[in-house]
Order: C-alpha cells, then structure tokens, then sequence
C-alpha cells in the first residue's frame, strides 16, 4: 500500500505542474491552478501515510533531532510521507509563483524554467522565482487592489 501511495503522489500532482509549464496560456490552466484545492489528493495521501504512524511522527516533529528525524525517514512510511509532504507544499508554492508570476507579467519562457526547478529542487525553485520576481513589478492597478489570497 505504501509503494502505491509514494507512486500515486507525484502521479496526481503532475497534471497540474504540466498545465503551468506546457500550456501555460490556455484559459483551463487559469481556472485549474486558481484553485488551492489542486493540492487536495496530495494532501489526502500525506495524510493516509501519516495518520496510522502518528505515534512515531509526533515525537519526531515535536521534539525533533537529527537522529530521530534520520530514523523516521529510513522507514518506507515515513520516507513516503515525507515525499507526499514535499510534493504537496512544491505544488502550493508552484501554484503560487504561477499565479504571482501572470500577474506581474513574467514571461512564460521565464517561468518553466523555474517551475521544473521547483519541481526537482522545491526551496532553489523558490529562490529562482523571487529572484525573478524583483524584475517583474506588478502594475500599478494590481498594487491598489486588494492582496491577491492563496485560499
């Protein structure tokens, strides 16, 4: 069951990353990734992985240590969580340089580039994309309006 969730977790996330990357234009992929709920299965498979193994996930995430951390990770379940964990918060933070990105006009070109990173590399994908957001100012119609909510 576990190696059919870890399986699964990129599997339901992918569809979105290739709607921001491939057809970045295209009105569906606006109406998609607008929705914070993109990362529900995700969040759904995290949460099937690690709900049954609370009892070990706890104590590491309440009190963490190098150790404890390394320990929960070397299990197949908690090696799987933390994939699910990562994907999930790679493609809220994708959806959100996405969406921020059309907004100030950064160039899809621009843009895959840096979501591939965040794909492979999560927090250098990051990096990448508020770099390339301090080139990019929004107008000045979408700084008077009120801040755009990731819910």
């Amino acid at each position: 069951m576990t190696g059919t969730l870890f399986s699964l977790t990129f599997a339901v996330a992918a569809p979105f990353w290739a709607l921001m990357i491939l057809l970045p234009r295209w009105s569906g992929t606006v109406r998609v990734i607008r929705s914070p709920l993109i990362v529900l299965l995700v969040l759904v498979i995290y949460a099937m992985l690690v709900i049954p193994a609370y009892g070990e996930v706890l104590p590491a995430v309440l009190s963490p240590t190098l150790d404890g951390v390394r320990d929960l990770l070397a299990t197949v379940d908690g090696a799987a969580a933390a994939w699910a964990h990562m994907i999930a918060f790679d493609l809220f933070v994708g959806r959100w340089a996405w969406l921020d990105s059309r907004e100030r006009g950064v160039p899809a070109l621009v843009m895959a580039p840096v979501l591939v990173l965040m794909i492979l590399l999560g927090p250098l994908g990051l990096a990448a994309y508020l770099t390339v957001r301090t080139r990019w100012v929004r107008p000045a119609a979408a700084r008077t309006a009120e801040p755009q909510r990731l819910g």
